[in-house]
């Protein structure tokens, strides 16, 4: 007889239905608990023992045990809440925490993520989000005339590996104006307001006087637009572009283009170029570049000239050797500009009287395009003079840029009033931090009170062969372990990964009528296994019963 046998089957079924009970109930528990998975319990029978049988030789089952307890990692539903840094994970994937100084990592699907009072992006139990560190992309548009080309891709690039995300300064820097963009109609009525009969394409130059209160008359240019630009240090300047036509009767040509001259200034006393330190003649101090727009008879951008001051020998980058070094402003010491890599002429405005950053090819020059909607392909002059002077009043000896393309837009000629279409430039000072912001592919933004917004860093996140094999650790937290691998890292969106969702918060994915029919059915299960116990028990009250 193996009543004890049947016994001890029947109490190993109230052992794992008691045990599954308590996944059910732990289930339950966290029905809100935020990114918490949902546990199953599988039981597989137990031990067999060999009988014999008239058939030969059978096997007889010993009861129930706990086969297994699995992790359910379906995607749980998304709360919205008003905080940016609540994220959650669209798909595949954990965020990854660490405690503060440990080399530890933990990983996660719960995303309530705060800022601490040290600037640490962090979980309730304070251990810091980790993510990379985003390369901060140069957009500028202005550089030296000799660079190659700028990078290409829009994707996001990462420094180094990935560690703690701690925002360390809440202001955005300050930028330097690299890059100014003037797109303008110049009423082809307008009269020739400066006038020189001997460098008629420089006449408003000619007339210009720094140390006057206001270096250049009303009645000396038919058409100015002024915009900040911004030094290094982020403080603003005015950068006034004058324009005007040149009369025809001066120019020695009946090709019936039309030619404007234009001249880029700043402030005299804005002007800290040190070579106007000891200048005798100072007066065309604040003038950055002059130049000439020629368009044909219906008003469109053909060719363009510009000039600026520059250095004679380009050996001793950080020293400026003029022509003429008591009078910088003569026009012997005005070259055709360089360009920057786009094909833009460059000036050189040295706001706060850097040593060396007088000229373009200086070590410390803040070289500024100007873009009036034309550019040179080949970053060449054709027809270039060694200097302005020289051209004098012919118009054929006017420089151009080499393998001139123009933009969709264009300074333009038309015989309507002058006007400013569209003025830009990419400077700015230094702003606070105002928002944070997280995009799919989690990458965290700064916005700025400055209008900046920056990329800052790109969340990690990580998943693994076997996420079965992961370990609990309370806390909504896992850690890796033999069975499930080492982790699989990359940013949201990529190899399988999921997105990121922000301001949202991915809820329990326990079913509670799921749950609840476990119950019932667990619940059912027990009792037969009582049943079997209670049976087996009366059995053996007759087996006792037989001594009588």
């Amino acid at each position: 007889m193996s009543l004890g046998g049947a016994l001890y089957s029947g109490t190993s079924g109230l052992k794992v239905h008691g045990e599954k009970m308590n996944v059910i109930g732990n289930n339950l528990a966290n029905v809100s608990t935020i990114g918490f998975k949902a546990s199953r319990m599988d039981f597989e029978d137990a031990l067999y023992q060999s009988v014999t049988t008239a058939s030969g030789a059978d096997q007889v089952g010993r009861g129930a045990a706990i086969g297994t307890i699995l992790t359910d990692f379906s995607q749980g539903s998304m709360e919205s809440t008003n905080v940016s840094t609540d994220l959650a994970i669209g798909g595949k994937g954990f965020f990854i925490v660490s405690p503060k100084g440990e080399d530890l990592e933990y990983y996660t699907r719960a995303g309530n993520f705060r800022f601490d009072k040290e600037g640490y992006l962090v979980d309730p139990h304070g251990y810091v989000l980790q993510g990379w560190r985003v390369e901060s992309e140069n957009k500028a548009q202005a550089a030296s005339s000799t660079s190659s080309a700028s990078q290409a891709g829009t994707s996001v690039r990462t420094v180094g590996s990935y560690g703690d995300i701690r925002l360390e300064n809440f202001q955005s820097p300050p930028q330097a104006t690299q890059y100014v963009q003037i797109i303008a109609n110049l009423n082809s009525q307008s009269e020739d307001k400066a006038v020189s009969s001997t460098d008629p394409f420089f006449s408003m130059y000619s007339y210009w006087d720094s140390n006057s209160s206001k270096p250049l008359g009303d009645n000396l240019y038919s058409y100015q637009t002024t915009l900040k630009v911004y030094d290094e240090n982020g403080s603003p300047h005015d950068l006034t572009i004058y324009f005007d036509k040149v009369d025809s009767h001066a120019t020695n040509t009946t090709s019936g283009y039309q030619y404007w001259e234009y001249m880029v200034t700043v402030p005299p006393d804005d002007d800290n170029r040190l070579f106007w330190q000891n200048a005798t003649d100072t007066t065309k101090k604040g003038v950055l570049m002059i130049g000439n727009l020629t368009f044909d008879s219906s008003g469109h951008l053909i060719r363009q000239s510009a000039f600026t001051i520059k250095d004679n020998d380009t050996t001793t980058p950080d020293t400026i050797d003029l022509t003429d070094p008591n009078n910088p402003g003569d026009l012997s010491n005005w070259q055709p500009a360089d360009f920057n890599i786009e094909g833009y002429p460059i000036l050189t405005a040295n706001f706060l009287g850097n040593a060396g950053a007088d000229a373009t090819n200086m070590t410390n020059a803040k070289n500024v395009a100007i873009d009036f909607g034309a550019y040179s392909q080949s970053l060449s002059w054709q027809n270039a003079p060694a200097n302005a002077s020289v051209i004098g009043t012919d118009a054929s000896q006017l420089p151009t840029f080499g393998d001139m393309k123009s933009g969709a837009l264009s300074v333009t000629s038309y015989s309507s009033p002058s006007t400013t279409y569209t003025q830009s430039q990419d400077g700015y000072p230094a702003g606070d931090l105002e928002s944070i912001a997280v995009s799919r592919d989690g990458v965290i933004t700064g916005h700025y009170s400055n209008g900046q917004v920056l990329e800052l860093y790109a969340l990690t996140l990580a998943n693994f062969n076997n996420t079965e094999g992961l370990r609990r650790e309370g806390g909504n937290l896992f850690i890796e372990t033999r069975d499930s691998g080492t982790a699989l890292t990359g940013l949201p969106g990529a190899a399988g990964l999921g997105t990121i969702s922000s301001n949202s918060l991915e809820q329990s994915n326990v079913d509670m009528a799921e749950e609840f029919v476990k119950m019932i059915t667990t619940q059912k299960g027990f009792q037969a296994n009582s049943r079997t116990i209670t049976t087996t028990n009366s059995l053996l009250d007759e087996v006792i019963r037989l001594i009588r």
